[in-house]
């Protein structure tokens, strides 16, 4: 998407970094390069409110929701495994479990590090 008109930072990097944004997951320098982006595009600041009154409805209505132990399990090995610097090729494999020979990923997971992160919107946006 583009407005049309010359930004420093494009509007379609914006909304590819958008969800990131909205989580909290970039850098200062990035967020603030959004945040000028958002003050001199509208229809960037429109989608931008678009996707965050998404999010707040998303968190209202699933809020209570959890996930089974075992897709928690999946899912957190696999975010591990990751940062850990395995590929997704690496990362199935060691998933497969029994049947490749290795424990189940879910059996690799203690259960402290089964919380989940909260997400916040950006603040000053």
């Amino acid at each position: 998407m583009s407005c049309g008109n010359h930004h420093e930072t494009d509007c379609g990097e914006v909304l590819d970094h958008l969800y990131e944004y909205l989580d909290n997951e970039i850098g200062a320098a990035d967020c603030e390069k959004l945040r000028q982006h958002f003050d001199e595009c509208a229809p960037c600041l429109r989608q931008y409110g678009l996707e965050q009154a998404i999010k707040a409805l998303v968190k209202r209505s699933c809020g209570c929701d959890t996930a089974p132990s075992e897709l928690r399990g999946k899912v957190l090995a696999r975010i591990e495994r990751i940062r850990a610097g395995l590929g997704d090729a690496e990362a199935g494999a060691a998933e497969a479990g029994p049947a490749a020979g290795r424990p189940s990923a879910a059996a690799e997971v203690p259960p402290a590090a089964s919380s989940a992160r909260p997400s916040r919107a950006p603040q000053g946006a």
